[in-house]
């Protein structure tokens, strides 16, 4: 009896797998700003894992060809079921003077390395755990 209970704890404890980016979709000017400038959008990913997981937080820095645009926060709990694609609503304050030095960079170029680095809080049954994440792929650029 004990082995089985300890069993279940192992498996219950394990580190979820990294859910699959999918798609970028629905990207919307929140607020335009000198300073900064919110950008909403639907973030498509896919949860591989046969559990759910409960996500609550999310919290990183977004860089587009290594120069950092904004943060990325998210501060909701949000069931995300097992096997399946599901739709993460994202807003981003980008900072508007690091886009004003790469302009002429993100207008010339057809594709762009995007990278992400940070941290949420996935967790199942009440209990969480903080996970570092990062994600890095190319991307192209279509601003015409």
């Amino acid at each position: 009896m004990l082995g089985l209970l300890l069993s279940v704890l192992f498996v219950a404890c394990a580190a979820p797998k990294t859910f699959e980016y999918r798609a970028v979709k629905n990207i919307k000017l929140d607020q335009l700003g000198f300073d900064h400038t919110n950008l909403t959008m639907d973030l498509e990913y896919y949860n591989p894992n046969s559990f759910g997981l409960d996500l609550k937080k999310l919290d990183a820095d977004v860089y587009i060809d290594n120069r950092f645009l904004g943060k990325f926060n998210l501060d909701t709990l949000m069931h995300i079921p097992k096997k399946a694609n599901f739709s993460l609503p994202s807003k981003i304050a980008v900072d508007m003077k690091a886009m004003y030095k790469n302009a002429l960079n993100l207008v010339l170029s057809k594709e762009v390395l995007v990278s992400i680095k940070g941290t949420t809080r996935v967790g199942k049954a009440g209990i969480f755990r903080t996970v570092p994440f990062t994600y890095e792929g190319r991307h192209k650029l279509d601003l015409f």
